[in-house]
This record gives C-alpha cells, structure tokens and sequence, in this order.
C-alpha cells in the first residue's frame, strides 16, 4: 500500500505536506480543513487555512488558496482557482477555468459561468441563470 501524503517544495524554499483526500484523492495541505463528506478530486489542491464545508465538490486541477472558505454543497469545476481568502457560498457553482481573486465573496447559489474572472475584492451574486444581480 502506498503512502497517503506527498511532500512539495513551495517558491520560498519550504516543505508542505500534503495529505491525499480519502473522498477524491486531491492533494490537502496541513492546515487545511475538509468535510469529510466533500469531494476533492484527484489533480486538485487545496492550501493551508482553507476550509471545505459538507457536500461540496471539487473539480480536478482547482487550486484553493490559502484561507478560503468553501460553503456546503459548492460545486468548483475543473481547473478553477479560487484566490487567498475568497469565500464561495453555499450552493454556489463555479464554472471552469474561473479565477476568483484574492478576498473576493461570490454569494449562495450563485452561478458563475465557464471562464470568468472575478477581482480581488469582489462582492458577485448571481441568479440561476448567472445574471449578476445589483449590489
């Protein structure tokens, strides 16, 4: 049986330890916090601080950075990045290929299409069709 953790180097010279998602087989740092019941497919990583809630999916090859929140039931689709200290709330989905930015707060059950782009900072709610609705 093979060992359940990878050790990669990070752009500063450290050493992080990764833990392989028992529900997935994505890649968790130390530090991290996933619901045991959340999906983190194979490919995917997830960065100290961040917290995955129950039911959420996560695609292969996202990349959630560190202290980002992930809300029950979430949906990340392949190759999404979601920024350092963003927070996706519950029942959202996020198209493939998104960048969510730094900070940025994309609201319940909101739909972010395929390749968008949301900023630093950003504050999106959508309605089911992901029609951005006002602030």
């Amino acid at each position: 049986m093979g060992k359940n953790y990878i050790d990669i180097e990070n752009d500063r010279g450290e050493t992080l330890r990764y833990r392989k998602h028992a529900n997935g087989r994505g890649l968790i740092a130390n530090g991290a916090k996933v619901h045991p019941s959340a999906v983190v497919e194979a490919g995917a990583y997830v960065e100290p601080g961040a917290q995955i809630a129950a039911g959420a999916r996560i695609g292969r090859g996202v990349w959630i950075e560190p202290d980002a929140m992930i809300g029950p039931n979430a949906e990340i689709a392949p190759h999404a990045h979601i920024g350092p200290g963003a927070v996706i709330g519950a029942g959202a989905k996020i198209g493939v290929r998104c960048f969510v930015g730094a900070g940025a707060r994309v609201a319940n059950e909101s739909l972010i299409g395929d390749d968008e782009s949301i900023g630093d900072g950003e504050r999106v709610a959508t309605d089911r069709r992901g029609l951005r609705l006002a602030a």
